[in-house]
């Protein structure tokens, strides 16, 4: 496998990268989505809201976690998941800031 050359790349580049990475499947979309509605989620109610298996949605809220997008804490059996805040708020920061550069090209650039 090649080298990605990350380093090559801006730290906000490489952040809209991971995110869009983490963005890019849409269960994932779906379990974010439901959390925004949600202040806890128990993992089990996620299972009952995808068409998805355990294992499955418990590999998209690692991924989720991993980007810093969920937070979770163990509760016995049960592992509750929420929207990190402060990095929803930062993540969300890193896309306004990308989409409102203006657009250099005219319509009929092409």
């Amino acid at each position: 496998m090649g080298v990605t050359k990350t380093q090559d790349f801006t730290e906000e580049q490489n952040q809209v990268a991971a995110l869009a990475k983490a963005l890019a499947h849409p269960a994932r979309v779906a379990i974010l989505q439901h959390l925004l509605h949600r202040q806890t989620c128990i993992c089990g109610d996620l299972v009952e809201v995808l068409p998805l298996a355990q294992a499955t949605v418990s590999q998209h809220l690692k991924e989720l976690k991993a980007i810093g997008l969920i937070k979770g804490t163990v509760e016995g059996a049960s592992v509750c998941y929420c929207i990190d805040k402060h990095q929803w708020e930062k993540m969300r920061d890193v896309f306004l800031h990308l989409f409102s550069s203006p657009v250099a090209c005219q319509d009929n650039c092409c």
